[in-house]
């Protein structure tokens, strides 16, 4: 309640006050909670050791397709031409399917320990 008329006239009037704004105010306070409790719903960034690591896992991918590319075709045709045992190319496909296979492996032992 306030005065409309001067500061001591005695006369009380009580303040209107528009119930959109009450309820637009009553809505953000839950919104508000949210956005600061929640940091990846206010937009947050990911961590920089993920994304440096995310970056690095790229790299090494396209640097070793050509690379298992060249090798698989290497040791197929000396294995053809019966200049190398056929243990090599075998190791070597197993592991180029380790290298290329690492991301499903990580998520698949994180999720048997439930990281």
């Amino acid at each position: 309640m306030h005065c409309t008329h001067g500061s001591n006239c005695g006369v009380m009037q009580m303040k209107k006050t528009n119930p959109v704004i009450v309820r637009l105010e009553v809505l953000h306070r839950p919104f508000i909670f949210v956005v600061f409790c929640a940091p990846n719903l206010a937009l947050a960034q990911a961590s920089p050791f993920l994304t440096g690591a995310n970056s690095l896992q790229t790299n090494i991918l396209a640097w070793a397709t050509p690379i298992a590319i060249i090798l698989v075709m290497v040791l197929g045709v000396m294995a053809m031409a019966n200049r190398i045992s056929w243990g090599w190319p075998l190791a070597a496909i197993v592991g180029i399917a380790v290298v290329f296979g690492a991301p499903q492996m990580v998520t698949w032992i994180r999720g048997m320990f439930g990281v």
